[in-house]
C-alpha cells in the first residue's frame, strides 16, 4: 500500500467534516423549541422569567443562522477549529438562557450534553476535551448563580439542595460517559471503514494483476498460431523469392514483423479473452503462487499436500480468484514474517472439504488478543526478541483482517490458534510451538461453478468489464 494510500485511509488527512448547513439545521430546531419553552412557561404555567433578555439570547441564535445561511455558500463544510467555535457558541448561548430560567432547576439543563456530544462524533480529541471541560464549568457555574423560576403567586420554583447536587453530578457524569461512548463507538465505525476500504484497494489491486495476466497469456495463446503459421509461410516465401530480391524484402519484412509481434506478447497484451486455463487451476498451484513472493526471504517454506482419508487422490481444481490468492499471501506473509526459520503449509482435501493449515516456529499468537484476531489495529504481535520492531509493520496492522475479510467473502472459515507441539516460550510464558491459521471451504465454494475437474473448460469468452 502506496504512502498516499495509508495515509488516506487513516484520515490523517481527512478534515473538513461537518458541513455548516448541519449546524445551522440543529440551530433552528434549537431556537423553535426555546421559543415554544418560553411561551409555554410564560402563557400555560404563568412562570415569571426575564422575557426579554430570555428572547434577545434567542435572537442572537437567529442572527448567527442568518448571518451563515448570506455569509457562506450552503456547502460550506467547517474545519475542527471553526466546527468548535460554532459548538462552542451553541453551549454559550443555551447556558446563558439556562442561566434566565432557574440554571439546573430548568429540566432543560441536560441540553448542555448535546454540543459535547456532536464533538465527540466529528471532532478531534482535544477539540472534545475543551468542550466538555468547558460545559462542566458552565454546569457548576448556573448551578449557583442564576435568576430563579417565580410563579404568579410568588413562588420560587427550586429543587431541594440534594436534589440540585444529585442533577449537577449526573450531568457531569453523563457529559463525560456520553462523550466517551459516542467517541468510542465512532472511532470503531471509523476503523472498520477505513479496513473495509484498504480490503477494497487490496482487491482491486489483486484483480487488476490477475486480469492483467489473464490477458497476457490469452492473447499470447490464442495469437500463437497465426503468427507460427505467417512465420512459416514467411520463410518459405523466402526460398522462393531468392532470385526476386524486390519481392525478397517484403517477405523478410512480413518474417521480422511476425517475430516482433512475438516479443511483443512476451512483454504486454492488449483487449483480449479471459483464459480459463488461468481462472481454474489445482489448489497447489494457487497455494504455492500465493507462497511464492515469500519464499526466498531467508525462511524454510514446507508444503504438504495430500489428502484425507476416503478422498479423491487427485487434487480439485479450484476458482484461481484474486481475493483467494491475496488473502492466503497475506497469511503467509505474516507467518513468515514471525517464523524462526521454518513456516509449514499443509494443504487437504476431502469429497466435501477443502483445507489449508500454515503454521509457524515462532512464539505464537498473545493469548490476549487471539480472540481479537481479525479485527483491524490488533497489532500486538509486532515485536521480536530484540524488542525490534517488525520489517513490513509500520502500516496500518491491518493484514489480518484483509486476509480473514477476503478470504470469508470466498466462502472460507478461518480460526486461529497456538500449536502445543515443544517450541518457544509464548508472550504470556506457556510453552507453544508458534501460530496456526487454519483455513477451510466447503467444496462447492471453491470449484469452477457448474464444472466438474475431469471435464473440459469450454471456449475462451471475451472478457466484458474489459474498457
Amino acid at each position: 500500500m502506496s504512502a498516499t494510500e495509508n495515509l488516506l485511509i487513516r484520515g490523517q488527512e481527512r478534515t473538513d467534516w461537518v458541513r455548516l448547513r448541519t449546524l445551522v439545521t440543529l440551530r433552528w430546531f434549537a431556537v423553535a423549541g426555546q421559543a415554544i419553552a418560553i411561551l409555554v412557561a410564560v402563557r400555560v404555567y404563568n412562570i415569571e422569567i426575564a422575557v426579554g433578555q430570555a428572547a434577545l439570547v434567542v435572537t442572537v441564535a437567529v442572527i448567527a443562522n442568518l448571518v451563515s445561511f448570506f455569509a457562506y455558500p450552503s456547502n460550506k463544510r467547517l474545519s475542527d477549529f471553526e466546527a468548535t467555535l460554532w459548538l462552542v457558541f451553541d453551549l454559550i448561548q443555551l447556558s446563558l438562557l439556562l442561566y434566565l430560567t432557574g440554571g439546573l432547576n430548568n429540566p432543560f439543563a441536560m441540553l448542555v450534553l448535546a454540543p459535547v456530544t456532536i464533538s465527540a462524533t466529528v471532532l478531534h480529541l482535544r477539540s472534545t476535551i475543551f468542550l466538555g471541560l468547558a460545559a462542566i464549568t458552565i454546569i457548576t457555574i448556573i448551578s449557583r448563580y442564576n435568576l430563579p423560576l417565580i410563579t404568579s403567586d410568588g413562588v420560587v420554583l427550586v429543587l431541594p439542595v440534594l436534589f440540585q447536587f444529585g442533577f449537577w453530578v449526573a450531568l457531569l457524569i453523563s457529559l463525560v460517559f456520553l462523550a466517551f461512548y459516542a467517541r468510542q463507538v465512532t472511532s470503531e465505525m471509523n476503523a472498520m471503514n477505513e479496513a473495509l476500504l484498504a480490503t477494497q484497494l487490496a482487491l482491486s489491486r489483486e484483480q487488476k494483476l490477475t486480469d492483467l495476466g489473464g490477458v497476457v497469456a490469452a492473447t499470447a495463446h490464442e495469437l500463437g498460431t497465426p503468427l507460427a503459421t505467417i512465420k512459416l509461410v514467411s520463410s518459405e516465401l523466402k526460398e522462393e523469392l531468392a532470385d526476386r530480391p524486390d519481392l525478397l524484402d517484403d517477405a523478410e519484412l512480413i518474417s521480422s514483423q511476425a517475430d516482433r509481434c512475438r516479443d511483443i506478447l512476451r512483454s504486454m497484451g492488449r483487449v483480449g479473452k479471459d483464459d480459463l486455463h488461468l481462472r481454474n487451476a489445482p489448489i497447489e498451484i494457487v497455494v504455492r503462487e500465493a507462497a511464492e513472493p515469500h519464499r526466498n526471504r531467508g525462511k524454510d517454506v514446507e508444503f504438504n499436500i495430500f489428502p484425507l482419508d476416503g478422498a479423491n487422490l487427485t487434487q480439485p481444481n479450484i476458482q484461481r480468484r484474486p481475493e483467494i490468492i491475496h488473502g492466503l499471501r497475506n497469511l503467509i506473509q505474516n507467518a513468515v514474517d514471525f517464523s524462526e526459520s521454518h513456516v509449514t503449509i499443509d494443504v487437504t482435501w476431502s469429497d466435501t472439504q477443502i483445507n489449508i493449515k500454515i503454521s509457524d516456529d515462532g512464539r505464537g499468537f498473545p493469548q490476549s488478543v487471539i480472540g481479537r484476531i481479525g479485527d483491524p489495529y490488533v497489532r500486538r504481535r509486532r515485536f521480536s526478541e530484540d524488542g525490534a520492531r517488525r520489517p513490513g509493520y509500520e502500516g496500518m496492522g491491518l493484514g489480518l483482517f484483509i486476509a480473514k475479510t477476503l478470504l470469508e467473502r470466498s466462502g472460507a472459515t478461518l480460526s486461529f490458534s497456538n500449536s502445543r507441539r515443544p517450541g518457544h516460550a509464548s508472550w504470556t510464558g506457556h510453552p507453544t510451538g508458534g501460530a496456526v491459521v487454519e483455513v477451510s471451504w466447503p467444496s462447492d465454494a471453491l470449484l469452477l461453478r457448474g464444472q466438474a475437474n475431469d471435464t473440459p473448460l469450454g471456449k475462451n469468452q471475451p472478457i466484458p468489464s474489459w474498457p
